[in-house]
């Protein structure tokens, strides 16, 4: 059961994201409504991490927007993400660079307070699609059509493949699972790709559905303490 002291502190997160977004701090909200999460989630306060997480969505939309406002479009095939002068913009990460690539970078930018997106993009394959991914708590792949210029990407391109990239990692999350291990599920894929708003509504809805109660499946049992607990009945 969450103590009355820790419910406050989660409390003050929410507001302190709050405030953030009133005077609009993105990157300030984003770091207090994430913190909030993660304290709410460790505390398994769903109702609360449902509030914040709408928060954490909005933060995050501003920053993406910021991005694509600046109306530019970055290859990178090389160097150190972590040495670069990041500017404001759209980043497609391509080989020889990889998945980590594009997290570093990403991470580097929210340390620096610079509103970026980021997609790291595969070499097209037979059937003529480009894979993309994300990493983090998870790995997210799919394949989408190719830009039609892939070496001149359109805005509208990195937007379509972001938004398509978050909906195929709504719709690999398992229902049959219990609703903690959906919403942890998500959490690692929000970890992996945190622009997408579609995810944190589902966490929203999942949180919400959680908050209600819900039941744990029974843990499975190892075979070897079957036999065990089978022999102890039959004497």
């Amino acid at each position: 059961m969450t103590t009355p002291a820790t419910k406050a502190r989660i409390d003050e997160q929410a507001r302190m994201a709050e405030a953030a977004m009133r005077r609009g701090k993105w990157f300030e909200a984003e770091r207090c409504a994430h913190k909030g999460l993660e304290m709410a989630r460790r505390a398994e306060e769903f109702a609360l991490m449902a509030e914040i997480c709408l928060t954490l969505q909005e933060a995050r939309r501003q920053r993406l927007q910021e991005a694509f406002d600046a109306k530019k479009v970055v290859i990178l095939n090389q160097g150190i993400v972590e040495e670069m002068k990041i500017q404001s913009g759209c980043y497609i990460v391509e080989p020889p660079l990889v998945g980590a690539d594009a997290r570093r970078l990403r991470l580097a930018a929210l340390r620096d307070e610079i509103s970026i997106a980021v997609l790291c993009r595969e070499p097209i394959n037979q059937m003529g699609l480009c894979p993309i991914v994300a990493i983090g708590g998870t790995t997210v792949r799919t394949r989408i059509a190719s830009a039609k210029n892939p070496a001149k990407p359109t805005l509208s391109w990195v937007a379509n493949a972001l938004e398509e990239l978050g909906n195929f990692a709504i719709e690999t999350v398992d229902a049959g699972h219990d609703l903690d291990k959906q919403i942890d599920d998500v959490l690692a894929k929000l970890d992996a790709h945190p622009d997408h708003e579609g995810l944190h509504q589902t966490l929203a809805e999942l949180c919400q559905e959680a908050a209600k109660g819900f039941t744990r499946s029974e843990q499975s049992v190892d075979p070897l303490e079957e036999e065990l607990i089978e022999d102890d009945e039959s004497e």
